[in-house]
């Protein structure tokens, strides 16, 4: 599964959203575009395509919400002990086409800024490439996770929070669920994004997103 390509990040999670369609993020990259609520899509390297974002009111309302209550401090490390991943945490913005920043190493992960920080409520999400010019990636083995695996996210002030995963699921990245992925939730949750199925040389790109849904530990 591990292809030697040079590959451009598409805008949008792995990484954001974009009306009615997916726009692309650049980057160096395996993969497609992620979604974010009232944000354009999205692509990390290896991470994901968009469609359908919700709608803006729904990015309106969440991110009131965030900034009326006290925030947690910012990720700045991703554990996942099944697949071996003990990675540093980026935080991604968007460029000036609106587009979600992708790492720029491929063994860093990227957290959209514009999102809930791990811990709090809402939908933490994180992107990572699938594989690099070279071999696998941070995210290479992201599809091995399955329901109660653990994953621990350090944060800037040392704290850290523990998530548990509840499922996995791959989508076309023209079927990217876009609310499911980045819609508000009623309790701190964190989703995993990247880029998986068939790589389609003609256009650089994967054809899937894998994501993986996890919510914090009692």
């Amino acid at each position: 599964m591990s292809r030697r390509a040079s590959i451009v990040f598409a805008a949008v999670v792995i990484g954001v959203l974009v009306a009615a369609g997916a726009s692309v993020i650049k980057g160096r990259g395996a993969g497609g575009a992620v979604a974010h609520p009232g944000q354009p899509a999205i692509e990390p390297a290896g991470v994901v395509a968009v469609t359908s974002p919700p709608p803006p009111a729904t990015a309106t309302a969440t991110a009131t919400a965030t900034a009326t209550r006290k925030r947690v401090s910012t990720p700045v490390r991703v554990q996942i002990p099944t697949i071996g991943v003990d990675a540093r945490v980026v935080s991604l913005g968007l460029d000036t086409k609106g587009a979600l920043e992708a790492p720029k190493n491929w063994g860093d992960t990227g957290w959209w800024s514009g999102g809930a920080r791990p811990g709090e409520r809402g939908p933490g999400v994180i992107a990572g490439h699938v594989d690099s010019t070279t071999g696998p990636a941070v995210f290479f083995r992201l599809g091995d996770l399955h329901r109660g695996d653990p994953i621990v996210v350090t944060r800037r002030d040392g704290s850290r929070v523990r998530f548990t995963v509840q499922r996995s699921a791959s989508y076309p990245k023209t079927r990217f669920p876009s609310r499911a992925v980045y819609g508000p939730t009623a309790n701190p949750t964190l989703r995993l994004i990247t880029c998986s199925g068939t790589f389609d040389s003609s256009s650089g790109h994967y054809l899937d997103n894998t994501v993986v849904y996890a919510r914090a530990a009692a």
